[in-house]
């Protein structure tokens, strides 16, 4: 190594153009599986991430985006960039249903995190009228297991496609709200949103 040699500095901004030219190039050559971006939302930060067939996550950040990024390659393909131009539909449609300017997202979406019964389960949920709540038992029979009520549950707290896909309209039969993968807080928020 010379000592005379300059050192060379990269400033941030040039960094960030530089990784997002070079993860629209990689997918542009079909070499990128996952793409993903973060968004704000009125229930925190939200991890959103797509493959080429559609979204196939959207995170908390209770969750830990890293460790979720980390499933998605290690489930799906470790070709993972954060490429947001891939999720510029899913970040608005965000935005316009936080905003109580939509109450269905059209998206296409990537159901492979998801088998059996449990995508069953999260494919009825869409039916479930914005505003309204359904309780586990009436999605089980939704989903033509009357008695998986419990079953729900379990499909609803793996739902790898939360608030796009609304496992938060799913209720006990008590009335009260039950679990969410977002945490209860976000669940009523979600609700209440809803609601007004």
């Amino acid at each position: 190594m010379n000592a005379d040699a300059p050192i060379l500095t990269i400033e941030p901004a040039d960094l960030y153009r530089l990784t997002e030219r070079l993860a629209t190039q990689a997918d542009a050559e079909g070499l990128l599986d996952v793409g993903y971006r973060a968004v704000d939302s009125p229930v925190g930060s939200l991890l959103l991430a797509a493959t080429p067939i559609g979204l196939v996550r959207v995170a908390y950040a209770t969750e830990g985006h890293d460790a979720v990024l980390q499933q998605l390659s290690d489930g799906i393909s470790p070709r993972v960039l954060r490429l947001p131009a891939r999720l510029d539909a899913a970040a608005r449609q965000l935005d316009e249903y936080f905003a109580g300017r939509r109450q269905q997202f059209d998206v296409a979406l990537d159901w492979r995190l998801s088998a059996g019964f449990r995508s069953t389960v999260l494919h009825h949920l869409p039916e479930i009228p914005y505003g309204r709540t359904a309780t586990y038992a009436d999605v089980a029979a939704m989903a033509g297991r009357p008695r998986a009520s419990r079953a729900v549950g379990s499909a609803c707290a793996a739902n790898p496609l939360p608030v796009i896909v609304p496992c938060h309209r799913v209720v006990r039969s008590d009335g009260a709200l039950g679990g969410y993968l977002g945490g209860v807080t976000a669940k009523a928020a979600l609700l209440s949103l809803e609601a007004a």
